[in-house]
């Protein structure tokens, strides 16, 4: 029987980032992709033009069709625009046991806000004491906790052990944002914490990057996999996508990852 994830997340017109991103990450890494819809962007490499959010009603509604009728076995939750948002999805997830990822979506690669403060509590105090494991990059961790931006290993590690007092089982603090040659993942869990390395890749091109990674974790639990084994695969698959995104030569501005590296030839 084929494997299912859920992603729960905006669209992006441009298809490189959200439920675009989600899906073609799930279908790369063998996983059947199903999808709720929080939000309808206009948006391409260069920017973020608008941004028309999907009743409440309707998100619940999808979640529910999906979940009614179809074996999943991991939810990706990425961007959700309000708090009231936040709290229907909470609900509509009450009766889901399995893994959930956690990408707190905030703002776009234009540097658009996705993510409006007033509804960075209602993450915090609903969804993240639900997440199997949160995906912060940097600047996201820092404004979850509303603290300065780290960059140093011990920083980092420290900001990732106040996110889990926040509810987390895990996170993931990613090092994109950092600078030098050697790109550094943490898992940090109560048990121990686990870095992941690889060469900085100098290209414009990694337009979703945060979606992608988080949705291939999300694949890789959902095929079974622990969650230190899901972020090893994750990380190197999405290390190969990023290093062949130039090949794909999509638009004019910060252009997608390429997340068929190892199908298309």
């Amino acid at each position: 029987m084929a494997k299912a994830a859920l992603t729960i997340a905006g669209s992006d017109s441009g298809g490189g980032a959200g439920i675009q991103a989600d899906l073609k990450t799930f279908s790369a890494l063998g996983v059947f992709g199903t999808s709720a819809i929080t939000a309808v962007t206009a948006q391409n490499t260069l920017d973020v033009t608008a941004v028309e959010a999907i009743s409440n009603e309707v998100v619940a509604a999808q979640i529910k069709a999906v979940l009614d009728d179809i074996d999943i076995h991991a939810v990706k939750i990425g961007m959700l625009g309000s708090p009231a948002l936040i709290e229907t999805v909470a609900r509509a997830l009450e009766g889901f046991d399995g893994p959930v990822v956690l990408d707190p979506v905030m703002l776009s690669k234009s540097g658009v806000a996705l993510l409006p403060d007033d509804a960075v509590s209602a993450l915090v105090s609903i969804l993240l004491p639900r997440a199997t494991v949160l995906t912060p990059n940097l600047p996201e961790a820092a404004k979850i906790l509303g603290e300065d931006e780290q960059r140093g290993d011990d920083a980092i590690l420290a900001q990732g052990h106040r996110l889990l007092d926040l509810g987390a089982q895990a996170v993931v603090m990613k090092g994109g944002h950092a600078e030098g040659e050697t790109c550094r993942d943490w898992l940090v869990t109560r048990d121990e914490a686990v870095h992941l390395d690889a060469p900085r890749i100098h290209t414009r091109n990694t337009h979703g990057t945060g979606c992608t990674l988080s949705s291939a974790i999300a694949a890789e639990l959902a095929k079974g996999a622990s969650l230190k084994a899901a972020l090893e695969r994750a990380h190197a698959w999405l290390h190969n996508a990023i290093s062949a995104a130039d090949a794909l030569d999509i638009g004019q501005g910060h252009g997608p990852v390429h997340h068929f590296h190892e199908v298309w030839r």
